[in-house]
């Protein structure tokens, strides 16, 4: 018998899987970061900055948003950011169904 043909296609790892169980990291213990939409000057600054292994910042339509089940809470996007208009979302809310279409439509290319 030959082992690689009984093996199972291995599951997403990382980000693909947040995306797939739209679910925060386990091991993440500090809350996500959110980004106040009336302050932001839409640069991208964030955007570009955030760490690839958690791409949790998106352009949804006019607004720049961060992903609070993909974004660990690191502080990649707010050492970057220069309107300082991105805060802990100690209460952040699961993110909606229309948003996650755009990430599943967006996930295999450039963010």
């Amino acid at each position: 018998m030959n082992d690689t043909a009984s093996a199972a296609p291995s599951a997403p790892s990382g980000r693909a899987q947040r995306i797939a169980e739209r679910t925060r990291g386990e091991n993440w213990k500090k809350p996500p970061r959110r980004i106040e939409t009336s302050e932001c000057i839409t640069c991208d600054t964030c955007l570009r900055s955030c760490p690839e292994e958690f791409g949790a910042i998106f352009d949804i339509g006019l607004d720049v948003v961060i992903i609070p089940e993909l974004c660990s809470g690191c502080p990649a996007c707010v050492l970057e950011c220069p309107v300082d208009c991105i805060y802990l979302d100690e209460d952040w809310t699961p993110t909606g169904e229309s948003v996650w279409n755009h990430i599943e439509l967006t996930a295999g290319g450039a963010r």
